[in-house]
């Protein structure tokens, strides 16, 4: 059934009904962690928190469509944070040393920095905590950045499309200045806070934009990540002419400064690395469209209501709530994520570069995090 905006509730959506969870055992490396299909490790698990969000992003949650009268879920059907940390912990068993934390906007969702602080009291094999950040608009940050100091965060991810208002705040389409934006980056960077900033570059809209932000970020330790447009979801109007290459990114910025690249921190990071030869600190690229890293991707995501997504560009995701929430033990949950990440195969980024990605239904950007 359709809402009043025309658009199939979050409840009642066919990409989130349950999957048939694989019957064959889980795949385990030689120190217990999980692989999938094509020898992926799972190592990165990125939690949305909550549907809402207060920008109406064109790419993300277009107004036309979330409106006012959008059926956003209840807090009940929303995982709690208990149920999320008994995720975390599994997962933390298994192999993952990242949480991202997403939405929507995460920073609306009420207590954020209490589960912030559980998560940090994870630990590792090899005794450490697990690196937890938080992807958000940063229009709240500055008000939020002493609970989450306190909580132990030490990372934010800001989304950052523009230095100029008039294109910023064409970009978010409610009228919220990028200037309180780089206020609340600011505030971050005095707290303490590392910080990477999130471009995402659309062709005729915000290209120029591209050396406006390595100007005002070289020096001070923001790392600029320019991404290309994606095809996420089914309400963003999406076409390969939006499109600007990381390609072209990396040559407007070598027009005015001598970069290099530089090698990745890790297997499986999704931006590619350079930095100014001055010395004046890095940006990166992420390009999913032109230059697929799905054979390294290493992610999967939990939606707010509890559904393991196995890509960005999933169409169906695994009931976790019910498992939480049925009496299964542990031990029943852990062999359940375990097998049905070992039976994962996803790659469609890299199958949408052969042409091979059929027209299907997909899940919104703001539904499954980023």
């Amino acid at each position: 059934m359709k809402n009043d905006s025309g658009i199939i509730p979050i409840s009642d959506a066919t990409h989130v009904r349950s999957l048939p969870v694989p019957q064959s055992g889980p795949i385990r490396t030689e120190d217990g962690f999980w692989t999938d299909a094509l020898g992926r490790p799972l190592r990165d698990l990125r939690i949305s928190v909550t549907d809402h969000c207060n920008f109406r992003c064109r790419y993300c949650m277009p107004k036309e469509i979330f409106t006012s009268r959008y059926s956003f879920l209840p807090q009940t059907e929303l995982l709690s944070f208990e149920e999320i940390m008994r995720l975390a912990r599994i997962a933390v068993r298994h192999g993952v040393r990242k949480f991202r934390l997403t939405g929507g906007e995460p920073l609306l969702r009420k207590g954020i920095e209490r589960l912030v602080a559980d998560l940090l009291t994870l630990r590792t094999d090899e005794g450490k905590e697990p690196d937890v950040a938080i992807t958000t608009n940063a229009s709240i940050l500055k008000k939020k950045l002493p609970a989450l100091k306190e909580a132990g965060l030490k990372r934010v991810t800001v989304s950052l499309d523009a230095m100029d208002e008039a294109i910023f705040q064409s970009f978010n389409d409610v009228g919220f200045p990028a200037a309180k934006i780089l206020e609340a980056i600011d505030a971050a960077l005095e707290a303490g806070l590392k910080v990477k900033v999130n471009t995402v570059v659309k062709r005729g809209v915000n290209e120029n934009e591209i050396l406006k932000i390595c100007e005002r970020f070289r020096n001070t330790g923001v790392i600029p990540r320019f991404i290309e447009y994606m095809d996420v979801g089914s309400s963003n109007g999406w076409r390969m002419t939006d499109v600007v290459p990381s390609a072209e990114v990396v040559e407007r910025i070598r027009s005015r400064y001598e970069v290099e690249p530089i090698n990745p921190n890790y297997i499986g990071e999704t931006a590619t690395r350079w930095r100014y030869v001055d010395g004046a600190g890095e940006f990166g690229c992420i390009s999913s469209v032109t230059r697929a890293f799905c054979r390294d991707c290493s992610r999967a995501r939990i939606s707010m209501e509890g559904r393991l997504y196995l890509c960005l560009f999933a169409t169906e995701g695994y009931d976790l709530r019910t498992l939480l929430r049925g009496g299964a033990t542990d031990f029943e949950i852990e062999e359940a994520l375990g097998r049905i990440w070992s039976a994962r195969e996803n790659r469609y980024s890299e199958l949408r570069a052969l042409g091979l990605t059929p027209d299907r239904p997909k899940i919104e950007m703001s539904y499954i995090g980023g």
